[in-house]
């Protein structure tokens, strides 16, 4: 399957490039910009090309039936967001457990045009002492860009400062959502 996705990359003419994805067992990978519902098998596709467990959480009603499977089979954790639980700890809580968990967010949280991001990938990666990667779909280019792990360490307004570089320039399939680092 791993050379069917990559052929299949190829022929839509998209290129990785950048950090080896495979290096580490454990990250936080934040995509930007996700303007689009086509980002998710793309996302798909690029790891199966690469042949890369990554893995993805969303709220536990995505995961009932008849629907639960193919989201679990796909590498996706429920969690559950009621004010009763602590989604960053419940997050931070599967890393500890798992020897190899690569998690991947769209910190803009939505394909619609949003004025700032969400910083719960941030206190994730904080709370599981894991780095964070940056990988810019640009759709302009047809480049899937992947930077060099970030120490969680880091202060969120330094990491901002690095984000709004490595991703200046990137359009995504819908340009006009894309987010704009101020």
């Amino acid at each position: 399957m791993s050379k069917v996705s990559a052929w299949i990359l190829k022929f839509l003419g998209w290129k990785i490039t950048g950090w080896d994805m495979n290096a580490l067992q454990k990250y936080v990978l934040i995509v930007i910009p996700h303007t689009s519902n086509l980002d998710f098998p793309l996302g798909l596709l690029i790891r199966s090309s690469i042949h890369l467990k990554i893995n993805f959480v969303g709220k536990s009603g995505l995961f009932r039936w008849p629907f639960g499977w193919i989201f679990r089979r796909l590498g996706g954790y429920p969690v559950d967001r009621s004010k009763s639980h602590n989604y960053v700890d419940a997050v931070a809580a599967i890393f500890k457990e798992k020897e190899t968990f690569r998690l991947t967010i769209a910190p803009e949280g939505t394909r619609s045009k949003v004025d700032k991001l969400k910083t719960g990938f941030y206190y994730i990666a904080r709370a599981a002492k894991v780095p964070i990667i940056l990988v810019a779909f640009d759709h302009k280019t047809h480049e899937i860009r992947v930077n060099q792990p970030i120490d969680s360490d880091i202060s969120y307004e330094e990491l901002y400062q690095k984000m709004k570089e490595f991703f200046r320039g990137v359009e995504g399939r819908h340009p006009e959502n894309d987010f704009v680092f101020e």
